[in-house]
């Protein structure tokens, strides 16, 4: 029996954050409904490279998952879904703030209709403040976090990794969430809540010591490419054959073993 077993999960999301989020409870046994709007459906099934039609990406991202149409514009569509969460444990969405509400499917109305519901709502910038209104994507949140800034090469044009960092990120934070509010509901004797969470949220947590680092002595971290500055070395360095190596010496304990069997 997996940890999630008996866990109804409906998913409202498309292309990645939120089904990432929805993918790894459905990875530990939770049954996660998917639900597609008519005609195109999520539209990574057809992002990147197809396999009779349909993207392997889809195939990687939608594993566990159990698909269903509904237009969740019309109100007919809008009825379906709360049948679903009628005795659902917890909904995953990730449309743009306010748009659930408008279909008459916002946290107050749904948490009515069940209040043991845990809802998880990600956005670029989250459901309230300055920025909610603004779409945001992964793109945006890793920028905006500062991560690509940091990733560039010292004068060069920032970067970014060749997967989707600030959506993936997000929906691991978001997993976390969830099981979180699932703790407190069940062993603590809760009810539902929602968690609202922004994509650059998600991201800002991973910039470890740059705004301590800032606060204590006004330090700015520059682009400094694939290095660590102050932790070295810790780097891939190119070796005379033309081949990268990749030397992780981060700690004194390790530095001292690197030396002693390259004979420094």
């Amino acid at each position: 029996m997996q940890v999630l077993e008996g866990i109804k999960v409906v998913e409202l999301g498309q292309l990645i954050a939120g089904p990432f989020a929805a993918k790894t409870l459905a990875d530990f046994g939770a049954r996660v409904i998917k639900v597609e709007p008519p005609r195109t459906g999520d539209p990574l099934r057809k992002w990147r490279k197809l396999r009779e039609g349909t993207s392997v990406w889809w195939d990687a991202q939608s594993r566990n998952k159990e698909s269903v149409c509904i237009d969740l514009r019309v109100p007919e569509g809008q009825a379906l879904v709360r049948e679903l969460l009628r005795d659902a444990d917890v909904l995953v969405e990730n449309f743009r703030p306010g748009a659930l509400d408008g279909w008459g499917l916002g946290w107050e109305a749904l948490h009515a209709l069940n209040p043991k519901l845990i809802m998880l709502s990600l956005s670029g910038f989250g459901q309230s403040g300055p920025r909610a209104s603004e779409p945001g994507f992964a793109a945006v949140a890793e920028a905006f976090s500062g991560l690509r800034y940091l990733n560039a090469e010292p004068g060069r044009t920032p970067v970014r990794s060749g997967v989707s960092l600030g959506d993936t990120v997000a929906g691991v934070h978001g997993a976390l969430g969830v099981m979180l509010a699932l703790y407190a509901r069940d062993a603590r004797g809760g009810q539902g809540q929602r968690i609202d969470l922004a994509l650059y949220e998600a991201m800002f947590n991973l910039s470890e010591s740059l705004l301590p680092e800032y606060d204590a002595f006004g330090a700015v971290r520059g682009p400094a490419g694939g290095a660590l500055p102050g932790i070295t070395p810790s780097n891939a360095y190119r070796c005379a054959d033309g081949q990268a190596v990749l030397v992780a010496g981060n700690g004194d304990s390790i530095f001292r073993r690197l030396m002693a069997v390259i004979g420094r």
